[in-house]
């Protein structure tokens, strides 16, 4: 049911926004930590309709968000898991209330890879983000530690077979920025998929950064940066987001 056809405690509002249990919720509801326009609403069983809703907690401004769809600039050394072992979750980079909501990355980065991640608490998203029948096109810059020659390029277009892979597989959009880089789009998303294809063409990866997913380049974020993908940019990527999905 869109936002606008349903009406929502306000306890229940700050739960599905993540600021912890709804016992929780009430407690900084009665509070007085939660405002609509400076007007403070200290009910935790008040009624409200969350459709553009915009309001305060502790006079930190949130805007009502059914699922929430991020980008975020993956600096080096940083894993993408909930249970992080060896380095720290690219979860610390956000604020509590999107890890409390469950925000999960839409594929993985290793942790020395850098640049563009997708995050959302969307299920359907997720999956048709990391899926292998949507293809979806992810470009990559490599840093290589030998020069890069025509006939790598040329390899790389032309498909390279994979140990445990019985079809070769290609790259798109494949150039060479300069003597050390290469930026290629793949669309399988298999294992270490550009390191190993780098190395079946004759050289090596040393760093390497995403740097677009679909038709969405990452811009101009600095890394450990994020921020909320606006619709536009949601209309570049293959997933029709709900109507009320923002």
């Amino acid at each position: 049911m869109p936002d606008g056809e349903r009406i929502i405690e306000l306890d229940r509002l700050l739960q599905s926004q993540g600021f912890g249990s709804r016992k929780m919720c009430r407690k900084l509801i009665a509070t007085g930590a939660f405002a609509i326009d400076g007007v403070v609403h200290d009910n935790p069983r008040e009624s409200i309709d969350p459709s553009g809703l915009r309001f305060t907690l502790d006079g930190e401004p949130w805007e009502y968000r059914e699922h929430v769809y991020v980008l975020l600039n993956k600096p080096a050394g940083y894993e993408c898991s909930t249970s992080p072992t060896h380095h720290e979750g690219v979860h610390s980079l956000l604020p509590l209330p999107l890890a409390v909501r469950g925000v999960q990355p839409a594929g993985r980065l290793d942790q020395d890879t850098t640049g563009m991640l997708l995050l959302s608490d969307d299920g359907p998203f997720l999956h048709a983000m990391m899926s292998p029948r949507r293809h979806v096109p992810k470009r990559y810059v490599a840093t290589t530690k030998h020069p890069v020659t025509e006939d790598m390029l040329k390899a790389l277009r032309e498909g390279v077979l994979l140990r445990d892979e019985t079809e070769p597989l290609a790259a798109t959009d494949v150039m060479s920025p300069s003597l050390h880089e290469i930026a290629l789009t793949i669309t399988q998303g298999k294992y270490h998929q550009v390191k190993r294809m780098v190395a079946a063409a004759g050289n090596r990866v040393e760093g390497l950064v995403r740097t677009a997913i679909g038709g969405l380049p990452m811009g101009t974020l600095g890394p450990g940066e994020w921020r909320y993908l606006s619709p536009e940019e949601l209309l570049s990527l293959p997933y029709d987001i709900p109507a009320s999905g923002k």
